[in-house]
């Protein structure tokens, strides 16, 4: 890594950070034309909710990217900090969350484009299913922040189309300018 910022990034680096914006893209697609009130609400079995996601969604990429840029041998996940983090407050605004999760996506795009090398290894925290330290590179890092968001979009399709109906392949459609 270097410390004077490259942007845009090119290459390899490009291509994942689009990628990883057309899963943000996906995701916020749930959270059209709600408030907070209903990204606060239960639509299934699952304590899961659409303003819930979005915040997990956002302080984990933020804490993958702080993985990366700031090594740490000794580091061990924290349970109690990652559950909290997958509930909306009371105190809390979807448009907050929102606003957060926008900038956490501008800082990934600003450290990502700073990288030189995605082979360089980083040790990950280790946690009650990984109690052996692993190393990943930093490209199997920012697939695993791909992978998690666009995992966890696919719970919010399901929580937004069990609250109102709404649908996010139907909504990409009619961005796309086709009738139903």
């Amino acid at each position: 890594m270097t410390t004077s910022q490259k942007s845009p990034a090119t290459g390899e680096r490009a291509d994942l950070l689009q990628i990883l914006q057309e899963q943000r893209a996906t995701l916020l697609i749930t959270v059209r034309g709600i408030d907070d009130e209903q990204a606060r609400q239960r639509s299934t079995v699952s304590d899961l909710t659409l303003g819930g996601l979005i915040k997990h969604v956002s302080h984990t990429e933020k804490h993958w990217v702080e993985t990366i840029l700031e090594p740490d041998e000794n580091a061990e996940f924290d349970m109690e900090w990652a559950m909290e983090k997958y509930y909306m407050r009371d105190d809390e605004t979807l448009e907050g969350l929102l606003a957060e999760y926008a900038e956490v996506a501008r800082a990934t795009e600003a450290a990502v484009a700073d990288l030189d090398d995605l082979d360089v290894l980083v040790p990950l925290p280790t946690a009650p299913w990984a109690p052996e330290r692993q190393w990943w590179t930093i490209r199997r890092t920012l697939l695993h922040i791909i992978r998690e968001t666009g995992h966890h979009s696919g719970h919010a399709d399901i929580i937004r189309e069990s609250l109102d109906g709404g649908n996010t392949t139907m909504q990409m459609g009619a961005d796309a300018g086709m009738e139903f």
